[in-house]
């Protein structure tokens, strides 16, 4: 009776280095001799990805091809522009991008995810996830060893709808709507925080500073005293509407 929307990159797991360290990945493996740094790179990935036009809703169930296929021109800017190369060049690498990124072989949880969900296994609440993702999310989750652990994955590759579109955060109350209490968990001020706040979901800011937030905590060891706060507050509203 009890949710959980959790966003995942940032807040669950992470990949070092993130697009702009795979865009460096591929320039090792293929040009070796190179001299591009992090900083030549990341001007150029700053556009171009769904979630940067997230007011747009796309078409569900889009096939990995095609959605990678959006972003080639991207990656080839990011190895043309930012590293130098010939186009033919940029466009060859940026096919490599599109393999190595989703290896799941290169992501890793937070040592704090798995003795949180325990608890807060224990504690009744069911878990959803909510990404704005590659295509390949669920293998990676799978490959994490975090498959059993949620209820359903929502991913925006799949889905069509990005965050903080109000339209993700509604197909995850659409599933839960037996929940007395739902909470986002994320990284994202934007979103995953403004985000759940604007279809009314309370939100807690996760692996930053409190910001303006009205719930937060820097790592997930003190996410289950915020929740418990949380709920407290609930109470209090519900016992408030019903007197």
């Amino acid at each position: 009776m009890k949710t959980l929307i959790w966003d995942f990159d940032g807040t669950l797991g992470f990949r070092d280095g993130m697009w702009t360290g795979t865009i460096l990945q591929v320039l090792d493996a293929h040009v070796p001799d190179h001299r591009i740094g992090r900083d030549d790179i990341r001007p150029h990935l700053r556009s171009g990805f769904p979630w940067h036009d997230w007011k747009t809703v796309r078409p569900m169930n889009l096939s990995p091809e095609a959605w990678w296929n959006g972003l080639d021109s991207v990656f080839v800017a990011a190895f043309q522009q930012g590293a130098g190369l010939d186009p033919d060049t940029s466009v060859r690498l940026a096919k490599r991008v599109r393999t190595l990124y989703p290896d799941p072989k290169y992501w890793r949880l937070f040592e704090d995810v798995l003795p949180c969900l325990d608890a807060l296994d224990l504690e009744g609440w069911t878990h959803f996830i909510l990404s704005n993702h590659v295509p390949e999310l669920d293998d990676i989750i799978a490959a994490l060893g975090l498959k059993t652990r949620f209820a359903k994955v929502f991913n925006s590759a799949r889905t069509g709808v990005e965050k903080p579109h109000p339209k993700a955060f509604r197909n995850v109350l659409d599933a839960s709507t037996k929940a007395k209490l739902v909470v986002m968990i994320g990284d994202s001020i934007k979103a995953d925080i403004a985000g759940a706040r604007a279809v009314g979901i309370p939100a807690v800011l996760v692996r930053k500073r409190p910001d303006a937030c009205a719930y937060s905590c820097e790592d997930l060891n003190g996410l289950p005293d915020v929740l418990a706060a949380i709920e407290r507050v609930s109470a209090a509203n519900g016992a408030e509407r019903r007197g």
